[in-house]
């Protein structure tokens, strides 16, 4: 396993585990980072990550794209 921000540039992965406070995986859940579901990295920015995930684009930081298992 290896985090979500080590993901290439067009690379299409599946989420294995999330990490952190139950607050934090509460909040990723509800943006649909949630255990099995595919992601696709869109595209890097300063280290910001732009995630497809699902219908809907979703920005995260390094920090918690860190906390999201591939």
């Amino acid at each position: 396993m290896m985090p979500l921000s080590m993901a290439k540039t067009g690379e299409t992965v599946t989420i294995r585990k999330i990490t952190g406070k139950d607050e934090v995986r509460q909040h990723l859940a509800e943006l649909g980072f949630v255990v099995d579901a595919a992601v696709t990295v869109v595209n890097e920015i300063a280290g910001n990550l732009i995630l497809q995930v699902k219908d809907s684009r979703v920005a995260l930081d390094r920090g918690l794209a860190n906390r999201i298992m591939i």
